[in-house]
C-alpha cells in the first residue's frame, strides 16, 4: 500500500500535510515552516470563521505573524462562482499576506485558484470532511454558466483537525462518504479505458486512490456518528485522492461518469424547493449510484456475442454527432460543449470496429478485472443510506425522467471516456435503462 509519506515524496504541489487530534494548536508553526518570513490572511465563512477561524487567527497574533484582518465572504449560498474569484483577487491582490483558506470545498477553491492569479502559493486548514479536493490539482468554479476546472497548484500544506473534522455537521461528512465512494467506478472507468488502450493507467496515480479506499469505506454508521477513526480514515481518504489528481495533473484518478451527472446539473443550475443546490458528495451519491448500475448492467451482458456490426452501422458520422449534441444543448448556458466534447473523443467506424471487436475478444479478462473493482450495487446503496447520503433522485429534487435523460446529457459534456461511452458504443443504453428504471 503507497504511504502518505511515500505520496508527499512524489507531490508536485503539497510539500507538507498534517491530520491529527486537536493540532488546530500547530497551525502557526505550519505555517512558517512552508512559508518563512510571510504573513497570512486567513479567508473563511461565517460558519468555517466561528469553528476554526477564529482559532487560527489568534494563533498568528500569538506566534508574532502579523495576520492581516480576515477576509470572511459572508453571502448565504456561497459557491465557488467567478465573482467571488474577482472579489478575492482584489483582495490578495493588494496584499503580501499569504491567503489561509479555513474551510472545505467552497473555500479552498476559491483561494486556490485566486492564490494562483496573483502569482501566490496558499495553506488550507480543512473543516469537513466532505469532498476530495483539498489537495487536488486545478479548483473547479462555476464561469459563464459552466462549472469548469481552472489549472492551477494545490495548496503548498494542508492542516485537518480531526476533532474538527468529527464534529461537523453530519451532512457534510455523508457529502464526503459518498464522493469517496464515486472513486470505486471511477476506477473501473479508468480500468475501462485503459483495457481498450485509450487511455493508460498510471499505476501511482492510480494506486494512491485505490489501495485503501475499500477499507476507508468500511463503516458509514461509524463515520455518520463521527467516530474519530472513522474520521480519520475518510479524510485522508478524500486528501489522498486529491494527491492522486494533483500528481496525475488531472481529474482522472478520482473522477468518471459518476462526477459527469454532478456536472451536468451544476451546468443545468439544479436547485432545490429551498433554493439552494444539493451538496458536491450528495448530486455523486446518485451519479456513482447510476454508474455501478450500468457496471452491474455490464458485468451481467454476453458481450462475447455482441453484434459489432449492428453497433458500426448504427454509429453516427463525425457531422451527424456534431448536430446532435448541438440540438441536445440548444437553449442551455452551455450551447457548444457538446459538439466540442463529442468531437474530441469521437472515433470513426473502423477505430469503433477494431475498440469493439477488442472488447469482445477480451471480455472474460475484462470482466474479471472490473467484477473485482466495483462494489455491487445493493451494497453500496446501502452503505450510502447507512452514512446519511441520498439514495433516491427524489432525495436531491431530481425526476426519474430527468435521471434517465441525464444519462446521454452526462456522456455528451465531458470527453472522458466511461461507462456511459461503452453504453452508447455498444447501443445497449436503452437497454439497460429500461433494467434499471
Amino acid at each position: 500500500m503507497i504511504t502518505l509519506e511515500e505520496v508527499l515524496s512524489r507531490a508536485s504541489d503539497t510539500k507538507k500535510l498534517r491530520i491529527g487530534d486537536g493540532i488546530i494548536s500547530e497551525v502557526a508553526d505550519l505555517f512558517k515552516e512552508v512559508f518563512p518570513g510571510k504573513r497570512p490572511i486567513v479567508v473563511a465563512d461565517p460558519t468555517t470563521w466561528r469553528v476554526a477561524g477564529e482559532k487560527v487567527q489568534e494563533s498568528f497574533i500569538k506566534a508574532g505573524l502579523n495576520p492581516d484582518q480576515p477576509h470572511i465572504l459572508t453571502d448565504e449560498g456561497l459557491h465557488a462562482e467567478w465573482k467571488y474569484i474577482e472579489e478575492l483577487d482584489k483582495v490578495l491582490g493588494e496584499t503580501d499576506a499569504i491567503a489561509v483558506a479555513v474551510g472545505s470545498g467552497t473555500i479552498n477553491d476559491l483561494c486556490k485558484l485566486s492564490s494562483h492569479h496573483c502569482g501566490k502559493r496558499y495553506m488550507t486548514v480543512a473543516t469537513a470532511a466532505s469532498m476530495d479536493g483539498y489537495t487536488a490539482y486545478g479548483a473547479s468554479i462555476t464561469r459563464d454558466g459552466a462549472k469548469q476546472t481552472f489549472s492551477c497548484p494545490a495548496p503548498l500544506a494542508l492542516l485537518a483537525d480531526v476533532d474538527i473534522i468529527a464534529a461537523a455537521p453530519s451532512e457534510m461528512t455523508a457529502s464526503g462518504y459518498a464522493d469517496l465512494f464515486a472513486k470505486v467506478p471511477a476506477g473501473a472507468d479508468w480500468i475501462i479505458s485503459d483495457a481498450l488502450g485509450i487511455e493508460p493507467i498510471d499505476d501511482f496515480s492510480f494506486g494512491i486512490v485505490q489501495d485503501g479506499l475499500k477499507l476507508a469505506l468500511i463503516d458509514p454508521e461509524g463515520a455518520k456518528a463521527g467516530k474519530k477513526e472513522c474520521i480519520e480514515r475518510l479524510i485522508e481518504g478524500l486528501v489522498l485522492s486529491g494527491f492522486a489528481m494533483q500528481t496525475h495533473k488531472s481529474s482522472r484518478p478520482a473522477s468518471g461518469a459518476d462526477h459527469q451527472f454532478s456536472h451536468l446539473w451544476n451546468m443545468e443550475n439544479h436547485v432545490m424547493s429551498n433554493g439552494h443546490a444539493p451538496s458536491h458528495g450528495f448530486q455523486v451519491s446518485i451519479g456513482m449510484l447510476m454508474s455501478t448500475a450500468l457496471y452491474q448492467q455490464f458485468l451481467n451482458e454476453d458481450i462475447a456475442s455482441l453484434d459489432v456490426e449492428k453497433c458500426v452501422a448504427a454509429w453516427p458520422t463525425l457531422e451527424e454527432a456534431q448536430k446532435t449534441a448541438r440540438e441536445m444543448f440548444s437553449g442551455t448556458d452551455f450551447p457548444t460543449i457538446g459538439e466540442t466534447e463529442i468531437t474530441a473523443k469521437y472515433i470513426d467506424h473502423d477505430a469503433l470496429r477494431e475498440q469493439l471487436n477488442f472488447l469482445k475478444t477480451n471480455w472474460e479478462e475484462i470482466k474479471t478485472r472490473l467484477a473485482a473493482q466495483i462494489i455491487p450495487y445493493e451494497e453500496a446503496k446501502a452503505r450510502l443510506a447507512a452514512v446519511g447520503a441520498p439514495v433516491e433522485p427524489e432525495e436531491i429534487e431530481i425526476s426519474r425522467e430527468r435521471l434517465r435523460d441525464s444519462f446521454l446529457r452526462a456522456q455528451q459534456i465531458r470527453r472522458r471516456f466511461t461507462i456511459l461511452d461503452i453504453a452508447v458504443r455498444t447501443c445497449l443504453l436503452d437497454k439497460w435503462l429500461d433494467q434499471i428504471f
